[in-house]
């Protein structure tokens, strides 16, 4: 699911005023920081390159998330490092219903998929 994310979604008729546009990249930094927040989550694992990008000391916010929206739906795909000891299946499950509330709440968007794919276990409990 690769997504530029320069494209916009257009929510429809909210006020009379205007049109009010989301960039993808903003559903991407949702998802991101939602995902983040959930206990046993230590970060979003990345590609070689954004992992490259993070040494050089340049932030990439979008590390580990890969979004497709259309007009029905939303659909998530996650990279996550947990910590050792905590339950895979139980931290997948509370990410994927994070992220889900996080976008459909500051958004409107219908999250219809969330998919997590566990990239690592870090064995530092720091976060």
């Amino acid at each position: 699911m690769t997504k530029e994310h320069d494209e916009e979604y257009a929510m429809e008729n909210i006020s009379s005023l205007g049109t009010v546009k989301i960039a993808d990249e903003v559903v991407v930094i949702i998802a991101g920081l939602a995902a983040t927040e959930v206990k046993g989550v230590t970060s979003l694992a990345g590609n070689i390159t954004n992992d490259l990008v993070s040494k050089l000391g340049m932030k990439n916010l979008s590390k580990g998330v890969r979004i497709e929206v259309s007009p029905e739906d939303v659909k998530v795909d996650l990279a996550i490092s947990i910590a050792y000891g905590y339950n895979i299946p139980e931290i997948s499950k509370a990410v994927q219903d994070k992220v889900k509330n996080a976008i459909e709440t500051m958004t409107g968007l219908h999250v219809s998929e969330v998919n997590i794919r566990i990239a690592d276990v870090n064995f530092d409990n720091d976060k």
